[in-house]
């Protein structure tokens, strides 16, 4: 299959909400790194410190590959959602975006140098973490690194209506420990960990984690 070729939709309950609030989502998020210079200064180290093909995993509408691509990282995206593939492909037309679940990843074994995971994981279960890292690990070639980030916590939110949509989501909220543990346990090295509080007025009030770990060979 094609790069650009999008699968029919999965009966995925994430993957349909996100369908249904995309052009929304795009509207209201697409230039959210405008606003935080801690995830630019973040990202942009990351495609300079990263040699091969990295991929934007959960791309939502494509503004985090388009911010590593314009700091020369070759770069994929990645997402469950038709409809938020169409908007990043609006946003970063020369970008290739994939609809895939990061649970099965369609990528060779060691085919990629890095993987941006941003608020992507937040919609895994706790009990499914562990096999999702090892499948990410599993694509991630020796010494490849990965970035995650999360909103740190010990709770589940459900959404139900999101911007005047109909939505089933779940937010899962992560403590740092028990995230860098599950690392750990999938053979990953974290090398930095990096917490900060909500930006105030332009995103929702939630603490936040950013963790990088490169694979162990």
């Amino acid at each position: 299959m094609h790069a650009d070729q999008d699968p029919p939709p999965a009966d995925d309950h994430t993957g349909l909400s996100y369908d249904r609030v995309a052009p929304e989502y795009a509207r209201r998020l697409a230039d959210e790194l405008d606003h935080k210079p801690l995830e630019r200064q973040i990202l942009a180290d990351f495609a300079a410190g990263t040699v091969g093909r990295i991929a934007d995993l959960g791309c939502g509408p494509g503004h985090v590959a388009h911010y590593l691509h314009a700091h020369g990282a070759d770069v994929v995206g990645i997402d469950l959602s038709v409809g938020m593939l169409a908007q990043a492909r609006l946003l970063a037309p020369v970008i290739p975006f994939i609809q895939a679940d990061m649970r099965a990843l369609p990528l060779a074994d060691a085919s990629l140098a890095g993987i941006v995971a941003l608020y992507s994981l937040i919609h895994i279960p706790h009990a499914e973490i562990p096999a999702v890292l090892r499948e990410l690990r599993r694509v991630l070639r020796p010494g490849g690194r990965l970035l995650i980030s999360f909103h740190r916590g010990a709770t589940t939110l459900h959404m139900d209506e999101w911007w005047g949509s109909a939505v089933d989501l779940d937010f899962h909220f992560f403590t740092t420990p028990e995230m860098a543990a599950y690392l750990t346990q999938a053979d990953f090295a974290i090398d930095d960990i990096i917490e900060r509080a909500p930006y105030p007025d332009i995103e929702t009030p939630t603490e936040r984690a950013y963790i990088l770990a490169h694979k162990l060979a």
